[in-house]
């Protein structure tokens, strides 16, 4: 992983006093009594010190985080794992259907979470995370997909439109993410399709493979987390499709010329939801996490994250990021009044959430994906 990605000294200083402070209370008991691990199953960053380190000294928590990247990737995890292994799951929203028809995750009690302080009504009730109005997952952060570029070599203007991945002078310099299902999903966005981004008949299906196809002379390598951020951070890349300010976010809060737009043909979301894995004894502290990932400071945490930032779900998280924040809450538009407000771009219908296919299964599209990797 970059470098840059670690916790610097300062964090380390920070959370390492927290922890003496923690254990230096009265409640001098916390210090005798074992330590609770917990078993997480998350994107990477979700773990680390900078996240969790105020909770776990708190607490007497220590999380151990096991990493994955895409949902196929941790569907395949969990199905090799012993039962119960996992105490607490980060899935990326279209999952979480998945997760509960597997039997990975419990039932949640929606009275133990602040939905009265969401910040846009279909976070209340988002898609998949409900069955037969039951909890199963709780939505802790967002973002926006789109054109993601190197200022020095695409436009603004360019920019506005997924076409800019097709401009003669980056031929060799595209990278993908290496994901079928959001890389997949803005061909479709292109093609027109927002309407039906994710339900497309054999006749669409057939032309978002050709329209990726016709990008194919264009890319220069399809990469992991890491190899994306390299790839734009040492300009071996000036355009990266499947991603957004989630990655370019890292390289633009350390000053280099990369952003992320959502385009004119609209953008994707990304949600991730935590629940709690099936059977585990520790419920209740998974509870009191989830809790404090969406208080007001668990969402600057989270807004903040050193992996990848995010947006914040709650209307006191934005507010205290405002306030602790303002060059980030102003550079990711998370300040009222702002057009990259991310609320405002979802409530124009410029956004649309990420889902699987519809009449196709997860296994075409990454057939397909596979066959686009390995065309010359």
């Amino acid at each position: 992983m970059p470098k840059i990605l670690k916790p610097n000294r300062r964090d380390v200083l920070k959370y390492g006093a927290a922890a003496t402070t923690a254990l230096c209370t009265p409640y001098v008991s916390r210090a005798w009594a074992d330590t609770v691990e917990i078993n997480m199953l998350a994107w990477y960053g979700h773990g680390e010190p900078d996240v969790v380190g105020e909770f776990e000294a708190a607490n007497n928590v220590k999380f151990k985080p096991k990493y994955y990247a895409g949902g196929d990737n941790m569907m395949a995890l969990i199905a090799q794992s012993p039962p119960g292994t996992y105490d607490i799951i980060l899935s990326d929203a279209e999952f979480v259907q998945q997760l509960n028809q597997a039997g990975y995750i419990e039932e949640m009690n929606p009275a133990d979470y602040p939905f009265d302080d969401m910040l846009y009504d279909d976070f209340k009730h988002f898609p998949g995370h409900w069955k037969d109005d039951k909890l199963y997952s709780m939505m802790v952060r967002f973002g926006h997909l789109g054109v993601s570029y190197n200022t020095t070599a695409v436009s603004d203007a360019e920019a506005a439109s997924y076409k800019a991945f097709w401009k003669p002078e980056i031929k060799g310099k595209v990278g993908h993410f290496d994901w079928h299902l959001p890389n997949l999903g803005q061909m479709s966005l292109y093609n027109g399709n927002g309407a039906k981004l994710w339900d497309q008949d054999e006749a669409g299906w057939k032309k978002i493979q050709e329209t990726t196809m016709s990008l194919r002379p264009q890319v220069g390598g399809f990469f992991d987390y890491g190899g994306t951020f390299n790839g734009l951070k040492n300009n071996e890349m000036m355009a990266m499709a499947g991603i957004g300010d989630w990655i370019t976010g890292v390289l633009e809060r350390d000053g280099a010329p990369v952003k992320s737009v959502v385009p004119t043909e609209g953008g994707i979301q990304w949600t991730e939801s935590y629940s709690i894995g099936k059977g585990t004894p520790k419920a209740d502290t998974v509870k009191k996490f989830i809790q404090y990932m969406l208080s007001p400071e668990g969402q600057v945490h989270s807004a903040r994250m050193l992996a990848y930032p995010g947006f914040c779900v709650t209307k006191a998280g934005r507010a205290l990021l405002d306030q602790k924040d303002p060059k980030e809450a102003q550079r990711t538009g998370q300040v009222d009044g702002m057009p990259n407000d991310p609320i405002t771009l979802i409530k124009d219908g410029r956004i649309h959430y990420r889902d699987i296919p519809v009449q196709q299964s997860l296994e075409d599209w990454n057939e397909f994906w596979q066959e686009y990797k390995n065309a010359s």
